[in-house]
């Protein structure tokens, strides 16, 4: 299954459903197929997975095959920033 995020200000995010879960979850939206980040929960979104990767950064990767954190989160990340700047929400499953 594909998640597809969407916003006003920025293009289609499009992610293969491990990686879109793995994401939800760090951001506190475990378990949701369809949702919502307002603008102003955005800031608390980015910060967690900002969060994140720099905690998988000082423990290292469990599994050195695996992509890193901060590789596939930067396109989301991208996403979140520019949405932030202009205020503007992102929903996926809609």
């Amino acid at each position: 299954m594909l998640y597809k995020f969407k916003s006003k200000v920025t293009g289609d995010l499009i992610m293969l459903e491990p990686d879109a879960k793995r994401l939800l979850k760090i951001m506190g939206r475990e378990d949701q197929i369809k949702g919502i980040f307002l603008a102003d929960q955005l800031s608390a979104a980015i910060d967690a997975l900002e969060s994140a990767v720099a905690q998988e950064e000082v423990e290292g990767m469990k599994d050195p095959k695996q992509i890193s954190l901060r590789q596939r989160s930067m396109p989301m990340l991208k996403m979140l920033n520019q949405c932030l700047k202009q205020s503007a929400e992102v929903v996926w499953g809609v």
